[in-house]
């Protein structure tokens, strides 16, 4: 099989284009996906540098990617809702680190899978799982988004935070997003109704009045003048740094789950959810695609695309 491996943690030197990769085993539990595209997160450069080695087991070869979009090929006897042909979309993570996306076949559980929304071709799918369920899980779960709250959100023109912009304001927030100058246009068009200059100064001192809610996707001094910024501070979330904890806020670390996942491909399909593609690199310039995440700077999403 043909993928992205290593064998070593690093920077994205380590990554090798490998046409010997074994063909992932298809379990009871399991949908085998002929892979179009994969999303890159920040989250694969931490696990290629290494820096969730105390999370998770870890086995060399890696094949880095938790996001995917594609075809299925074939299911394991459990499976009773994907059939071979089916698009599906997914955010493949497991309990353990070293069969990801970025291969021309992955084995997933059938519980991070969800057929691909309509409206939106591979290249988008693919961008849409992790960013978008941590957005949908920290504004429904953490934070109980819902009608006339007002919606802090951080980083606002990122992978996450473009999303965040677009679901808060489907359930109704009146949202205010953070963002560099060259950004303001971009996250108004992802419907935010205020966008605050994170460069000039603190949020807490922007803003006209405290908000109902925060959604952090910074850390450092944005989350700690998050107290400053909301009524309430147990309605201060963030996807970067557990010490929001220390602040009376919740901490989210993303979790596969089928069902949000529809929900984020009904609202694909109802025109409430755009993706912002950053770049599109072909498999062979995965480590490129890497460097371009790592830098920190990427508006919207970056993919891999292998079809």
């Amino acid at each position: 099989m043909r993928g992205i491996a290593y064998d070593q943690f690093g920077d994205e030197s380590v990554l090798r284009l490998r046409d010997d990769l074994p063909e992932p085993l298809v379990g009871p539990d399991t949908v085998l996906v002929r892979v179009h595209a994969v999303g890159v997160n920040p989250v694969d450069i931490g696990i290629r540098e290494g820096h969730l080695a105390g999370l998770f087991p870890h086995h060399f070869p890696i094949v880095p990617g938790w996001d995917v979009s594609g075809t299925v090929e074939r299911v394991g006897p459990a499976v009773v809702d994907f059939a071979p042909g089916d698009e599906v979309f997914g955010y493949v993570r497991r309990d353990d680190v070293q069969y990801g996306t970025t291969a021309e076949f992955v084995a997933a559980p059938q519980r991070c899978l969800a057929r691909k929304p309509e409206s939106l071709n591979f290249t988008e799918a693919a961008a849409v799982p992790l960013a978008g369920l941590t957005a949908y899980q920290a504004l429904t779960e953490a934070l109980d988004v819902g009608e006339g709250d007002r919606v802090l959100v951080h980083r606002a023109a990122g992978g996450v935070g473009f999303f965040a912009v677009q679901i808060a304001a489907a359930l109704g927030a009146h949202v205010i997003g953070t963002a560099s100058p060259r950004n303001h246009g971009f996250v108004t068009n992802a419907g935010a109704a205020e966008v605050l200059d994170h460069n000039a100064g603190p949020i807490s001192a922007q803003l006209t009045e405290k908000v109902d809610a925060v959604l952090d996707l910074v850390g450092g001094p944005a989350l700690g003048d998050a107290p400053d910024q909301v009524v309430d501070p147990t309605r201060i979330a963030s996807i970067v740094d557990p010490v929001v904890r220390d602040l009376g806020g919740r901490y989210v670390f993303v979790r596969p789950e089928w069902h949000d996942l529809e929900e984020l491909g009904r609202m694909s399909d109802a025109g409430q959810l755009r993706v912002a593609i950053a770049k599109a690199f072909p498999l062979e310039q995965t480590a490129a695609a890497h460097s371009l995440v790592a830098e920190g700077h990427v508006r919207g999403k970056v993919v891999v695309t292998l079809v």
